[in-house]
């Protein structure tokens, strides 16, 4: 399915949600839903009122936030805690399977494709219980910030395992 196919089936999806709610459909909602499923990755609330008034479309917090909780309930985004206090979504529908590595470090998260070990958990059966979605978050030293604690500190390679931090910062990278 093209874009321009996804983006008409989830607003298709989002009208048939708003409808069985009695929730309004305004063009904010529509232009949010269209946002995010013109861009990939992974996005914070800010990030992602930021880059909508870069392109001249101005929504308010409010409407951002009401609108996000609604996408989050329809299923049409999925929200990810990658271990800082900061909440990241991205869309849900059409969008190709991965996993999150995220650095404990800085904090930079990679989006990891393996399809040998999506097939293995998704060939697991769970007594009484049928799965409909997983997520896995792998936590970690990435390879610049080990170099770096390596130089900084004469670590050996083994002790990068055992090293906590506290210095955080919110950096995305999609690769």
């Amino acid at each position: 399915m093209d874009n321009i196919q996804t983006k008409e089936h989830v607003k298709n999806e989002f009208t048939k949600y708003l409808t069985a709610k009695n929730c309004r459909k305004t063009p904010e909602r529509y232009a949010i839903l269209d946002f995010i499923y013109s861009e990939s990755g992974h996005f914070d609330m800010d990030s992602l009122r930021e880059a909508m008034n870069n392109h001249s479309l101005r929504v308010s917090r409010a409407t951002l936030y009401n609108t996000m909780q609604l996408l989050l309930e329809c299923k049409l985004v999925l929200k990810h805690q990658f271990g800082s206090n900061i909440s990241y979504y991205e869309r849900s529908y059409n969008n190709d399977f991965h996993h999150h590595i995220i650095c404990t470090n800085c904090d930079a998260v990679q989006e990891y494709k393996d399809l040998e070990l999506k097939s293995l958990i998704q060939s697991k059966k769970i007594k009484q219980f049928t799965p409909a979605l997983y997520s896995l978050y792998i936590f970690g030293i990435c390879s610049k910030c080990a170099k770096e604690l390596k130089k900084k500190k004469k670590i050996q390679p083994e002790e990068i395992n055992s090293i906590k931090t506290t210095n955080k910062k919110s950096i995305i990278i999609n690769k």
